[in-house]
């Protein structure tokens, strides 16, 4: 990974679109500050389409989608994007799994719930589980002692013995059934919403942290990590091109700045 200072001016004039993952890269402790949040208003008002790629809730996307200074929102690692239209005052929601499907899933993630907590101690299924539509989340280190290496990989070996995907992204291991993650939502989004091509590369750029960030790092040109990224080395086969000095939220803002700078 190279410093974000060799991320080269002519490159960032070119963007018309941030894909940010949330929690660790927006947020520092748990917390969105006030200045990430300003970055993520400055990178709009500078003509920039801003989405939040996360693996958060629906309920929360919901509100990210109507009241955060955002274009859209893809949440639960892709299951889904909302957009709010400001023009009509109408939220647009895709899922790629219909009505009858999640349900039916829902089903099957309860008793893969059961069987993590019988099997990992410490272990626990996420506060924000309930706002969920989609997946399971289970919470390894945020409300929990964090758990070691070994029993957050024996949580995914649960998920995957039972046919479901399952990622690890900073604080939860979540899991879903069907063929959509962070990068096919995104790419969906990006064409139906806003005319831009799948392929063009040069136009669009993604920041995260973690190993559920791993194919949108492989897929598209311009990736960045927040410098906390460099903890999941060990399990990131495909890492951002580039890396920022400071740490999650701070180094969020150390990229707003520096795209910024690069584009006036």
């Amino acid at each position: 990974m190279k410093p974000l200072t060799e991320f080269d001016h002519a490159s960032a004039k070119r963007l018309r679109v941030v894909l940010t993952d949330i929690d660790d890269t927006l947020t520092l402790h748990g917390r969105l500050p006030a200045r990430a949040y300003a970055a993520l208003e400055k990178l709009q008002a500078s003509g920039l389409f801003v989405v939040p790629v996360t693996g958060r809730p629906a309920g929360w996307c919901d509100l990210i989608a109507r009241q955060w200074p955002v274009d859209a929102v893809v949440g639960e690692n892709g299951a889904f994007w909302f957009r709010h239209d400001d023009d009509t005052h109408r939220m647009i929601r895709m899922f790629f799994r219909p009505p009858a499907e999640r349900m039916a899933d829902r089903r099957k993630l309860d008793r893969i719930a059961e069987e993590v907590l019988q099997n990992v101690k410490g272990a626990a299924i996420s506060a924000d589980q309930d706002f969920r539509s989609v997946d399971l989340a289970i919470d390894f280190c945020e409300d929990v002692a964090p758990l070691p290496a070994d029993d957050v990989d024996r949580i995914v070996r649960i998920f995957e013995s039972h046919g479901a995907t399952a990622k690890i992204s900073s604080i939860h291991v979540n899991g879903w059934y069907g063929a959509h993650d962070k990068l096919r939502c995104s790419v969906a989004m990006l064409h139906e919403q806003f005319g831009i091509d799948p392929e063009a590369h040069d136009v669009v750029l993604f920041v995260g942290d973690s190993p559920n960030d791993m194919p949108m790092f492989a897929h598209f040109r311009h990736t960045i990590g927040v410098a906390n990224v460099r903890r999941f080395a060990d399990k990131m086969t495909t890492p951002p091109a580039f890396v920022t000095a400071a740490e999650s939220a701070d180094g969020f803002v150390e990229l707003a700045d520096y795209i910024i700078a690069a584009r006036t």
